[in-house]
């Protein structure tokens, strides 16, 4: 036992938000290299449905509303051929929208050891 006060909510998404986020930009300097960039969709595209899993788990499925179009997006099985400086504004984007989701989704720790 410690004496250590428990938070009262934990971030799940916060780690996938994170990793998307380093992804995303890192991918930046793949979007020429077709084998690459393959890769860094596949991550994505995971990354994503993790954090959309999260958001659902959380009972925060407004956050599916930018999870889900990042994870159709940046399929790797079925890709689509976007390129130009609207696909560099859209890493962008969804880097935003990672690091949004990793803060703000929060889930109420059932380890509370404060409660009264």
């Amino acid at each position: 036992m410690t004496s250590y006060p428990t938070p009262a909510f934990t971030r799940p998404a916060f780690a996938p938000g994170i990793l998307g986020v380093i992804v995303l930009l890192a991918g930046l300097a793949l979007l020429d290299n077709a084998g690459g960039y393959f890769w860094i969709k596949m991550v994505v595209a995971i990354l994503a449905a993790i954090v959309a899993v999260f958001a659902w788990q959380a009972r925060a499925p407004w956050w599916l509303l930018a999870m889900v179009p990042i994870v159709i997006a940046w399929n790797p099985v079925w890709p689509f051929d976007f390129h130009g400086q609207w696909w560099v504004a859209s890493q962008f984007a969804a880097a935003l929208a990672f690091l949004a989701a990793g803060i703000f989704i929060k889930v109420k720790n059932p380890a509370d050891r404060n409660k009264r």
